[in-house]
């Protein structure tokens, strides 16, 4: 891609779901990953996805940016949810908390837009990420289920032994089946 494309940040959770949309966005855009993902714990599991995203970094030629990791922040952020249902209230409270941090480090870095990995999983609701990214001008919507995403996402981590986990990174959604 040249230098001339429009650059874009790409919020993402996890290497597994990020391999497609780079391979598409990369298309029509110079990409830039932002790992921004304070809902994730413990901090081990945190970092056990940022070690993966750094590797899928150097698979694909784009640059990583680090955000800071700030679980108190995103606790309060989320409170009183903690009991909502998966793809309920706290969810999309998760994502506007996500993309309202990429969406500053956007504008504040010149970026021409930014989007997110979280459309290609098949457990997160598509119509509410892209509600909380349409508060933002940068946004764009683009849902990476679609040309079969998720099972090329699948295949690249299968293919590049990266890191899947069995949850979405929030303990509100690790519970045991008890609770």
């Amino acid at each position: 891609m040249s230098t001339a494309a429009p650059s874009v940040l790409l919020h993402v959770c996890c290497a597994p779901c990020a391999a497609h949309p780079i391979e598409v966005l990369q298309q029509n855009y110079r990409v830039t990953l932002f790992f921004s993902n304070s809902n994730i714990a413990p901090r081990e599991e945190y970092l056990a996805r940022l070690q993966h995203v750094r590797r899928l970094v150097g698979l694909y030629q784009v640059d990583l940016i680090e955000d800071t990791y700030d679980h108190d922040a995103w606790r309060e952020h989320v409170r009183g949810l903690e009991h909502a249902p998966e793809q309920g209230a706290r969810c999309a409270r998760c994502f506007a908390f996500n993309l309202s941090r990429t969406a500053e480090y956007a504008e504040g870095h010149g970026y021409h837009a930014f989007t997110t990995t979280l459309t290609v999983s098949p457990h997160k609701a598509t119509e509410t990420i892209f509600a909380a990214g349409r508060q933002f001008p940068q946004f764009l919507a683009y849902d990476f289920k679609k040309q079969n995403g998720y099972a090329r996402s699948t295949a690249r981590a299968k293919e590049h032994f990266f890191y899947r986990q069995d949850y979405c990174g929030c303990e509100f959604s690790r519970r045991t089946p008890q609770e």
